[in-house]
């Protein structure tokens, strides 16, 4: 009969189960908008921040800007890793992961209302175990948009007068040869297939992140990874309205 069951993830978890995830609202006191999202150990700190200004190259033009930063503390990681700003420069990851968090945001931000104004988010990952910048994303919907509910009006629904649709992102792969949902640290680094994905409440993609590590993989098996993520996505959606609106 056991065998009847389906396989279990080393960590306890069926392939499309994710793992356990808390969204804490207002966790920085003095943001605009801050949110602290964990997915399992991945924890990050999420923040939103209104300038009355725009940048330099937008002066003069309606609307305003979305910018978006990341981070690392050194500890976040098994290992300890150098702070950024002790080497210079920022690397090559972390330019990549905050412009796809920037791009990801605007999509849905109607950056005509801003008025003048830049929203700068900021994600400061505390804890790394797989899918920091999926988990950015998702805790980056929530800081802005708390931030920009308080910018047009009272109530907990007042962000839907400047962002077009809530969005959330999560990490999916091919492990051992079947699709999984939310890849932590080991399963991301031994995954055949590794894709993350950024969606929006009403189902359209705003981006999608595939990459074979090995052998190439078909059509069948980007479809079943693409309907995993999507599941796991509404649920995230979920749980990002009940901690702004509820």
């Amino acid at each position: 009969m056991s065998s009847l069951l389906p396989e279990l993830r080393p960590d306890g978890r069926r392939a499309e189960q994710m793992r356990s995830v808390t969204i804490v609202p207002d966790f920085i006191s003095q943001a605009e908008g801050s949110v602290l999202v964990s997915m399992g150990e991945t924890r990050v700190i999420c923040t939103a921040s209104l300038e009355e200004r725009v940048p330099a190259w937008m002066r003069g033009r309606p609307g305003g800007w979305l910018t978006a930063s990341y981070a690392m503390i050194p500890r976040a990681t098994r290992e300890r890793t150098a702070r950024e700003s002790q080497q210079g420069k920022v690397g090559g990851r972390t330019h990549e992961i905050q412009r796809l968090i920037g791009r990801s945001m605007r999509a849905v931000v109607d950056l005509q209302q801003l008025s003048g104004r830049t929203l700068h988010v900021d994600c400061d990952v505390i804890g790394a175990d797989g899918g920091t910048r999926t988990a950015s994303i998702t805790g980056a919907w929530v800081a802005a948009a708390m931030a920009l509910g308080r910018l047009t009006g009272p109530g907990p629904v007042a962000w839907r007068n400047v962002v077009k649709e809530p969005l959330a992102a999560i990490s999916v792969g091919l492990v051992g040869g079947r699709p999984c949902l939310d890849l932590n640290y080991d399963e991301d680094s031994s995954a055949d297939v590794d894709m993350n994905v950024v969606m929006t409440g009403d189902g359209r993609f705003v981006e999608v992140q595939g990459t074979a590590e090995g052998a190439p993989f078909d059509r069948a098996t980007h479809d079943a990874m693409l309907d995993l993520a999507s599941a796991g996505i509404q649920e995230l959606i979920r749980r990002q309205l009940a901690a702004i609106e509820g």
